[in-house]
Order: C-alpha cells, then structure tokens, then sequence
C-alpha cells in the first residue's frame, strides 16, 4: 500500500505546478481537466516500466518505405509500446492507411508527428505546399499568416495528424547559413515572433500542436546540424536578447512543444563541443525553468550527426532524457535505448518522478489531440480534402501580398504606355521561366531573347527600350541553390548598363548580396520563389495588376535593408487567378466544361476559347478542341479568331466613342453631315443613335459579292477579280483573288442607293458600320486597321488584335473559318470570313478583325472600367453610358448604341439572368462576348463554327453561348 502511494506521489507533484496558474495556461491541459487526468492515470497505471519507456520514443517512418521497413516499427509498436510516429516521405492515401494499422496495433494510442512547415507538401506528394516562412516574412497582413496555420492545421487533422514540428523560429542572421535560410521569417526577431504566433495559433485553433524549433537558436550558424555539429559563439544575453525572444511570446500565448536542437554553445554549456540537446542547462535550466515551458519538450533527430557523432546509440537517447527532453525523436536504436533507460532507472539515475513527469505530459498531450476516442482516418475524398481550391486560393494570396518592390527609379513600375514599349525578357539562372515569360505575354508582346555570348545578346537587345530579367532557381526545396553564377552577374551589369531593365528575383534574397551594385538597375522586383504562382504573380504586378505590398524581411546589404518595400498603384489591369478570390465557384464553372464538350462532340463546333472574368481578375480561361475537325493542330490562347461582327463593337464603336467625347461628333449627328456623298439621299438625316440602336430602316446587309459573281461558271467574275496581283486590281480578298482597285467605293454608293425599309421597327443592319468605317478613316486620313491599333490595341496591349493577321501572324496561329465553296472556292484561312469585309481588303467597320479570347476580355474590361485601362483613359464615362443606353426600349428596341443589350421579352442573346445594364455582342462565325457592370462579370466565346460549313447552326439551335453565361451566374457565391 505504502508502495501504491509512493508511487502516486510524481504526479500529485506534477499537478501542483499546473495550480499556480490559471488550468488553461498549461498548452498540454483541456477545459474538462479532470476527464483528462482520470484517462491519463487509467493509461499510466496499467503500464508497465518498459512501456512507459516506449512512450518517450516516436520514430521515424516513410509511407513509401518498404514493407521490410514499416514492418520494423510494425515490431517496436508491438514489443515497445513506442509513444508516437514522425511520418516523413510518401503519399496522403499510403500514408492514412499505414497511420490506420500502427494506431489499430498500439496498445496505448500513437501520438503522430510530421515535418510540415510549409504544408503536408513538404513531405508528401498529391498535397499542398505553401510559400516557405522567408515569403511569408514579406507579409504584412498577419491574418493570412494565421490562416496559413489553419489551413495546414486542418489538413494534418485530416491525415491524422496531431504535431507539426512547425513554425521555425529562428532569427536568421546569418545569410550563409545552410539549413534554415529560407525556412526562417527573417532576420528581425519581432517580425519572427510576429508571424511564428500567428502561424502557431492558426494551427492550434484546428487542434494540431504546434512545435517550435530550433531551441534556443539555429538561425546564425554557418553549418548544418544534419552534417555537423555547429556552434554559436554569442553569449548568453545576446541568445536572450535575440534567439529567444521568440520563444518567450510563444510560450505566453500557449505553445504546446517546442524541439532543441544540435549545437554547439559555449555560453550555456561549459562542457567542450557539448549538444545543446543533451545539455541540462539547456533544456532543463533553460527552457523549463527560466521560460517556463510546460509543453512537450523534442529533442531534434538523435540520427543527426550534430547529435550521433557525439554518442553511440542508446547513450545518446538516455543522455538527452536525463537532460529533461520529454520525447526522443528518430532514435538510431529504440531497442538499445529502452534498454538503456531501463537500466538508469533501476540503478536510481531516472527516478520515478522523472519518469512519471515525462510520460504523463506525453498522455496528457494524446488526450488533447482527441486519441482518447480515436477514430481511423477515413481515406474517402482524401485526396480532394486536402487539395481544395480554398488552399489554392489562399496560396495565390500569399504569394500578392509577399511581392516586394526594392527598386524603381523613375517609376519604372508598373509598366504603362504599352504603345511605345518594345519589350525584351531575358532569362538567367538554371530554373524553368516558362510560366513568368506566358504570363507576361497575357499584357503585351514579349520577345524571350536567349544568346550565347553576351555580345550577341547586347546585340539582340539594341533593338528593345525596355528589357525584363528574370532570375530563376530551383523550386524544390529551400535548401536549393541560389546564387548567381559570376557569368551572369557580368551580363545583368552589362545588359542593365545599356538598357532600361527590371530584375526579377525569383530566389532567396541573399542571391542578390553578390551583386557589385544595382545602380544600372531601374527596377527590382523580389519574388523569393520560382514557384508558378510566384512567376505569373509577379507578370501581373509588373503589368500592374497587383499592388506591390511586401517588406523585405532579411536585409541585402547597406541598399536594401529589412523592411525595404516600395509601393506601387494599380493600373487596372486584368489580372488573372482563382474563382474563389472574387465569390465564385469553381465547381459550378466546372460544369461549363461539359458543355464545351458536348458542343465539341456534336460537331457544333471544332475548338472554342473560353474566358470568363470578374472584378478585373480572369477566373476561368480555357481552351478546348482543335482549329478543324481532322485534330491536327490544338486550340491555344495565343491562337486568334475571325470575330466577324464583334469588330463592331471592338473596333468601330470604341473610335466612335472616342469622336463623340472629343466633341468631333454626337449621337444626333446625321448621315448627311458625316458623309456628304449621302447629302439628299433616302439616309440623309438618319442619326449614329437611330442607326447604332438598329433603329433606321436600314436593310439588314447588301450581299455586294453576288453582283460580282459570273452567272454561267458561278464563279467570280473576270471583270471584277483577277488571280495576280495588279495596279488595277490590288484589293486582296483571299490567297488568289483580288479584287478590282476602283471598286471599294461602289460599295458605299450601292448603301447610300438602297432602298429603306417599308416599317421603323428594329431590325439588326451591318450597314451603320460601313458609312462609320467612311467616316473615320476620312476623318483621320487613315485607314481602320492603323487607327484601331493607334488608338486602342497598342496602348491596351491587346498583341494578338488585328487586322490582315497573315501581315502579322504565321498562319497556323489563325483558326480557319469555313471551306467556302460559293464566293472564294476555297479554305478561308487567316483571310476575314465576311464577304463584303473581304471586298474592302479585309478591313471592314462591321468584321475583319482577328482576336483571342484574353484580348476581347481586355478591351471589355476596359469598358467596365468606364473607359480607363492600363494608366490610360480612353474616353470618358458619361459617354461611355450614352452609347450603353437603350434609348428605343420604349419602341421594343433592346440594342444600346452599337452595343447589343439583354432580352426586352423571352427571347434574346443571353440567358435572361443578367442585369439590363450589361452589354455585349455577337459574331456570325461563332462568337460571343458580354459585359455586366452590376456583377463586374466578362464572359467570352470564341469559336469557328462556320468551319466547314457555315450552315452548322447547331451551336445557335443549342443555345450553348447562352446556357454557359447561365452557369456562370449560377456559379457566384457572393
């Protein structure tokens, strides 16, 4: 009996230190204490010695080891009762069904660990992978690091994990330092505390433990502990000053472990090359008595060989026990070890009460993990639970608020005046650029300019006034290399000498402290990684689309010190990313997907581009089937399309609103007085309102080819066209064919000589944007095609808008539009489908333009910017609302000035489920584009559906533009 209440006496003992607080502050207790002591003593009392010695192991194990392997901890949970597993390397679903057979084996519940600091990515393949702590150190916003912890929090629940050995700690002072570098959040130790408490109470707010390392301080060695034992050389108030200010604000907030590492420090321990892992100042006297820790105290791996090297297996385990270490993690040999600390405690150098202390904070931390009612984790919808599109999102997020400008000399950033750029990207380092240089590409033409020496590159870039450099290293892990190769210094201080550049780090910020100077440099822009995210984040904010709001977290010489971090303003600018980010949802857009492929089943069309944005930011961008139904070459989203009738309202309209806010015009203005040649005719006195709103009895369009076709051979007539080109027959109307050069203004006269309808009633009418196309071009003295690209396109940077795409263009970026077997006997490929478009040499005001999807998404956002893009105001907004007004709905007329407009009845071009404020267009060879400024929604459809024939009506009969627009709406959340 006597024995029963000695034996009780430990923790009656260890319970009193919990009283002098208030029983919240302990991490390890929960609310309903005495529920948890009751389990923890019913664990504890059936034990035997050896098992509670289990408990102080947790080992290592890879769910992609082999069964040889997982055997082996198969055994220590069976004959050694081993407190917990570390999961290193593997996969979620191998790894869930492996944690499901240790825990179904173990006596006593496994407490799980795993290394995740950045994410379950940085172990196991198929998860998410978060920025790394020196990108999260940029942040400003600490809410996002705080739901960075939540959301690895959750997924580590998920995946039955109850520890994260996260966040480090560490102050990295030292820039050579070669295992903490990346993995700090800095070199500034409130920046560090700062965003380590916000990481850790992300993640204990999910119920995972966090666990901080490396205790007291691995950021400012110059050695990696994993190889060797490294020394820190400051003394013991600098290490309270600096290296453990972290600690302190953790442990007040409730930090639940915290893990010493391997080093080598004089100032706290005397012995000679001594671990601070096994030293008992360290752990004991330190963290426990002076910190105050009452959390689970981890040695760091005992098979690293800051630690192995000093003792032989088994003496190093008992050796950091006896240093006040609670749990032994990745012993070299747990058998030996349990022996070993077996045999202290019967020769009396472990009592009991160490013993019982140890053990019973590991029990009590399986309680407040929940293993008192354990339950398996259930594989069903592993992968999609850890893989949601709220992590990517959030991921995205992260990287926005981490880019950091450090330099910009005369506003070099954002990019603006697009028009009187010519822009050269150049690549160094050994990493992939690809996704920088695409998404670039998405704001303007970007030549990527590679050479072998550097005199043929300095060549090359003569021929550029702005270049933009991307450095680029390895993505894969932090511990990657990252500096510059001495090569390429000498050609960036070359290539920036003669030219205006922008350097683009996409690397640790120690890269740059090799750099002599970067007074040639106009703009730095650090991006930290060269994940894909942070490349294409980057192109946006260069182009600004983004704000630049991060602050340099480790200083980069006298230049750039901590904190360094300009801001820019936005130019708005499309920028591009996720559905989520701005309330919509990617599940229900998914569903657009199956209607794409049905339409591309059905043979309604061969291949579509899809975009879809909101509130400026492109949210859905696809692209899908072939330029023709042999699939011979793939739709890309540099690809462009003959828009037909969408020319309307993206080339002619935008220059007519321009003339009406100039004063040039208004929207009473008559035929008569823009086109004299009409003076005294049947359409003198018709308005731009009454003809742009198809209000004017205007003939729907004048088939002027058919007058100009033999009636015997159907073919086109010898007096019209010839096959060569000529002086008298100059106007190219497809590969073989021109057209006569004195012919072109036939054609206004056959409009100015029509008859009018018998009825004012709507009816849609090419013929407002021929006499437009006259008029502008004699206003200006200059032809659409020169004037579009003056005026709008350059500016925009809408590169892939055009006019005659062959001048500009190789021919297989050109999707084909129909095997026309009637007027031009063959396959119209990069030549304007239109007829009569084709009669004007392929400029036409209502069709001949030639676009991609992200271009029409420009120019409409634009619009919905009232008129502004880019740094630019186009026109202005008053004027804009003139021509998105329905001046004739009173008459049963829905159509704006040129621009289209919702439904008045049942019937219409969109889905009924838009405002009445919107406006759009769409184009008889397939196409489609909508603006809603209520919603702030743009949706496009490009597509060749004339191909071969254009008597496929089978898109329009399915109503598919319009049931996709539907699922859009559908899909926003808020």
């Amino acid at each position: 009996m006597r024995h029963i209440v000695k034996k009780f006496i430990p923790f009656i003992i260890f319970l009193a230190t919990f009283s002098v607080y208030p029983q919240l502050e302990n991490p390890l207790l929960v609310e309903d204490y005495e529920t948890q002591k009751r389990w923890v003593d019913s664990i504890y009392n059936r034990m035997t010695l050896k098992e509670k010695v289990g408990q102080l192991f947790m080992v290592n194990v890879s769910s992609s080891d082999s069964k040889k392997e997982t055997d082996k901890i198969k055994q220590l949970i069976e004959e050694y009762t081993i407190g917990g597993v570390i999961f290193s390397k593997g996969g979620p679903g191998r790894q869930a069904r492996l944690n499901n057979k240790y825990q179904d084996i173990s006596k006593v519940p496994l407490l799980i660990g795993i290394d995740a600091e950045w994410g379950l990515g940085m172990r196991l393949d198929s998860t998410q992978a978060f920025p790394w702590n020196m990108t999260l150190g940029a942040i400003q916003d600490d809410d996002l690091i705080e739901e960075t912890g939540r959301q690895i929090g959750r997924h580590c629940k998920r995946l039955g994990i109850h520890m994260n050995f996260a966040p480090v700690v560490d102050i990295n002072t030292n820039p050579k330092n070669p295992i903490i570098g990346n993995r700090s959040f800095g070199e500034n130790k409130e920046i560090v505390a700062q965003k380590a408490l916000a990481f850790m109470k992300g993640m204990q707010r999910e119920g995972i433990m966090a666990n901080a390392k490396h205790f007291p301080g691995h950021g400012d060695t110059d050695t990696d502990s994993h190889k060797t034992l490294p020394t820190i050389s400051f003394d013991a108030k600098r290490i309270d000053s600096i290296e453990l200010y972290p600690y302190k604000q953790l442990i007040k907030e409730g930090l639940s472990g915290a893990m010493v590492a391997h080093l080598n420090i004089p100032s706290l321990e005397s012995r000679y090359n001594y671990p601070s892992s096994i030293s008992k100042k360290v752990v004991s006297t330190l963290l426990k008595d002076s910190l105050k820790f009452e959390g689970l105290i981890f040695t760091d791996a005992l098979n690293m060989k800051g630690a192995s090297d000093f003792k032989s297996p088994g003496e190093i385990d008992l050796a950091a026990f006896l240093a006040g270490n609670d749990v032994l993690l990745m012993s070299e040999d747990v058998p030996l070890a349990s022996q070993k600390i077996v045999s202290a405690y019967y020769a009396g150098a472990i009592t009991e009460e160490r013993l019982s202390y140890s053990v019973r904070k590991i029990l009590l931390a399986k309680y407040k993990a929940g293993l008192n009612s354990y339950t398996p984790v259930s594989l069903g919808f592993l992968h999609e639970e850890l893989n949601s599109v709220k992590n990517k999102t959030l991921h995205h997020e992260l990287v926005e608020n981490s880019l950091t400008i450090l330099k910009n000399e005369r506003a070099t950033l954002p990019i603006k005046n697009l028009d009187l750029k010519k822009i050269a990207y150049v690549s160094l380092g050994d990493d992939s650029g690809e996704p920088f240089y695409e998404e670039l590409q998405k704001y303007a033409k970007v030549d990527w300019v590679k050479a072998n020496q550097l005199g043929e590159m300095i060549d090359q870039l003569s021929n550029y006034n702005y270049v933009i450099v991307g450095f680029h290293k390895s993505n894969a892990s932090p511990w990657a290399a990252y500096k510059f190769k001495d090569k390429e210094l000498v050609w960036l201080y070359e290539i920036a000498r003669l030219n205006t550049t922008v350097l683009n780090v996409f690397a640790r910020p120690y890269a740059m402290l090799d750099m002599l100077t970067t007074t040639n440099l106009e703009g730095v822009l650090m991006a930290y990684q060269n994940s894909t995210v942070a490349q294409e984040k980057a192109a946006q904010l260069l182009f600004g689309a983004l704000e630049a709001k991060g602050k340099l977290p480790v200083g980069i010489g006298p230049d750039f010190p901590v904190g360094t971090g300009l801001e820019t303003r936005l130019l708005k600018r499309l920028s591009y990313g996720l559905p989520e980010s701005v309330g919509m949802n990617s599940y229900k857009l998914a569903r657009i997907d199956s209607i794409v492929d049905f339409a591309l089943q059905e043979k309604m069309t061969p291949g579509v581009q899809l975009v879809v944005a909101r509130k400026g930011k492109v949210i859905f961008n696809k692209n899908y089937g072939y330029h023709t139904y042999d699939k011979f070459r793939k739709v890309k989203g540099s690809d462009v399309y003959d828009v037909a009738s969408l020319t309307k309202i993206l080339a002619t309209l935008p220059l007519t609103i321009e003339l009406k806010d100039k004063g040039i015009i208004s929207l009473d203005s008559k035929v008569g007085k823009l086109l004299p040649a009409f003076k005294d005719s049947n359409k003198e006195h018709i308005t731009i309102r009454s003809m742009l709103s198809h209000y004017a009895k205007l003939k729907a369009w004048i088939p002027f080819y058919v007058h100009t076709m033999d009636s015997v051979t159907k073919k086109p007539d010898k007096k019209y066209y010839r096959t060569t080109r000529s002086k008298e027959f100059n106007i190219q109307v497809t590969n073989n064919l021109y057209f006569r050069s004195d012919m072109k203004d036939s054609l206004i006269l056959k409009i100015r000589d029509s008859e009018l309808r018998d009825r004012l009633r709507y009816k849609y009418s090419d013929l407002p944007f021929y006499l437009l196309q006259e008029y502008i071009e004699s206003h200006y003295g200059n032809s659409l095609n020169k004037l579009t690209q003056q005026h709008f396109y350059k500016p925009l940077g809408a590169s892939n808008t055009t006019y005659l795409p062959l001048t500009k263009f190789k021919k297989k970026k050109i999707v084909p539009t129909e095997n026309d077997r009637i007027f031009r006997g063959e396959v119209v490929h990069g030549y304007v489908h239109d007829q009569g478009a084709a009669m004007l040499g392929g400029v036409g005001g209502h069709a001949g333009l030639f676009t991609n999807a992200n271009d029409v998404t420009k120019i409409m956002q634009m619009y919905l910017n009232k008129g502004y893009y880019g740094g630019k105001q186009y026109f202005g907004e008053q004027t804009l609302e003139e021509f998105n007004t329905c001046h004739y709905c009173h008459k049963n007329v829905r159509r704006g000035v040129g621009f289209d407009k919702p439904q008045l009845g049942d019937v219409g071009p969109t889905c009924g489920c838009i405002s009445m404020s919107s406006f759009g267009h769409s184009g008889f060879t397939g196409t489609f584009t909508w603006a809603d400024p209520e919603e702030e929604i743009i949706y496009v459809f490009l597509s060749n559906r004339t191909y071969p024939n254009a008597a496929n009506r089978k898109l329009i009969s399915n109503d598919i533009r319009s049931e996709i627009q539907r699922i859009i709406y559908e899909a926003i959340d808020y």
